[in-house]
């Protein structure tokens, strides 16, 4: 009963507006106060413990150098190549937007720096050339999710730090199923653009396509770098970051000279902005988290769930149904951290890998992103294209066709994510 009050607490300070980390530390606080089963400092002393983590110091580094990325026109050189890489196909600013998402995802590792920085550029060319808005946010939105499943990822970041997972297993794990994701979407394109008559943008030129990849090269560089340096061991994920921003800042300052250091400041203040709201999700719902464990919910519902069956396939797909609703309702940092002590033994129990289940939970949860009421994606898009927020939800429907059937076969074929962590590291 006391736990029904936890849930009737958080769902409704959710419900009347409260900022998550808000509605799951005063919930939290509240339950504690109410209960008397702990001390009440215990609340500071697990919030701090939630963010005391080496590998966590990964999430400003991966934000500062996405920030970074969009500020210094970086971007718009990985657009200019991915155009005329894939722009000669028919609906082809439709191809580019999510080739140019696959090559950004290897630099910022989320789907909202993806959405916000190269989206806004991707959604200008497309509506320059005559596609349609609500095309153009679908097919924006869709591709964003890939960042962060291609390595580097920030949620793959907070994952690993909760189940105690190698984070450099679960980028290599990512790094499959991304490029899945971006072939499924530009099939889905393909599709659209025969049905709508989309036009070839542009005639294949070899010498375009060299003189682009010559202007990004060394912004090409940067996720040789990031994903390069962790898979051989180089660096650690945190340590790339690092590196990923001192990169940033030389092609920037020196290389392209178009950043200034005015702009570096109003960078650093986005970064220490955006970075305070992560970290204090991942505080509040640690303490939310405890709780769930100090009083066997997660042994509680596992129960449940393996009394209803022990199918593998069947524990599975609810799990996966649950992370789906979950996704629509409450942002990714704070899912991760709530539900992987919950979810996670049961998928160990039925023989799912930590490494695997970690791209599972992600891709569901980058799939919620979609999804109203949250869908945190959309309310990005939706600002810097001026579409209604209700267009772009129906624009992005028909996208979640190829990104469910890419979560099937992640789920259920195992070889997908394990096959390169299983090459490099076991």
């Amino acid at each position: 009963m006391e736990l029904v009050v936890l849930f009737v607490l958080l769902f409704g300070a959710i419900a009347l507006g409260f900022p998550v980390a808000i509605a799951l530390a005063g919930s939290s606080a509240v339950f504690i106060l109410i209960t008397g089963q702990v001390p009440e400092m215990v609340v500071a002393h697990r919030m701090i413990n939630g963010v005391d983590s080496f590998p966590l110091l990964a999430v400003p580094f991966f934000i500062l150098a996405g920030n970074l990325m969009n500020t210094a026109g970086i971007t718009e050189r990985i657009f200019e190549f991915a155009k005329a890489l894939v722009g000669w196909m028919r609906g082809g600013l439709g191809h580019v937007n999510v080739g140019a998402s696959v090559i950004f995802a290897g630099m910022s590792g989320a789907a909202v720096a993806d959405a916000g920085g190269l989206g806004a550029i991707e959604i200008k060319a497309m509506r320059d050339a005559g596609y349609d808005p609500g095309f153009s946010v679908g097919v924006t939105a869709a591709s964003s999710t890939i960042g962060p499943i291609i390595p580097p990822s920030l949620p793959m970041v907070i994952y690993g730090v909760v189940a105690g997972a190698s984070i450099g297993q679960l980028f290599a794990a990512g790094f499959i199923p991304g490029l899945v994701m971006a072939i499924a979407l530009m099939i889905m394109v393909a599709y659209f653009s025969r049905v709508r008559g989309y036009p070839r943008d542009q005639s294949f030129s070899i010498v375009r396509l060299g003189k682009t990849f010559r202007s990004a090269f060394l912004s090409l560089l940067t996720p040789v770098i990031i994903v390069g340096g962790i898979l051989t061991g180089a660096f650690t994920p945190t340590e790339a970051a690092i590196a990923a921003c001192v990169w940033a800042l030389v092609l920037g300052l020196f290389v392209y000279r178009t950043l200034s250091w005015r702009r570096f400041l109003r960078v650093s203040y986005d970064t220490i902005e955006t970075t305070a709201v992560v970290l204090f999700i991942v505080a509040a719902a640690s303490i939310f988290a405890w709780i769930l464990t100090s009083n066997r919910v997660p042994e509680h519902f596992a129960a449940l769930l393996l009394s209803a069956s022990d199918n593998p396939i069947v524990i599975l797909i609810l799990i996966n149904l649950i992370l789906l609703i979950v996704g629509c309702f409450m942002e990714t940092v704070a899912a991760i951290t709530i539900l992987v002590p919950v979810l996670l033994p049961i998928a160990i129990n039925v023989g799912v890998d930590p490494v695997h289940f970690g791209v599972i939970m992600v891709l569901n949860l980058m799939i919620g992103l979609l999804t109203p009421p949250i869908g945190m994606v959309l309310y990005v898009l939706s600002r810097v294209s001026n579409v209604p927020f209700e267009r772009c939800v129906t624009a992005t429907a028909p996208f979640l066709i190829p990104l469910g059937i890419v979560l099937i076969l992640v789920t259920f074929v195992p070889a997908i994510t394990m096959w390169l962590p299983t090459l490099i590291y076991r």
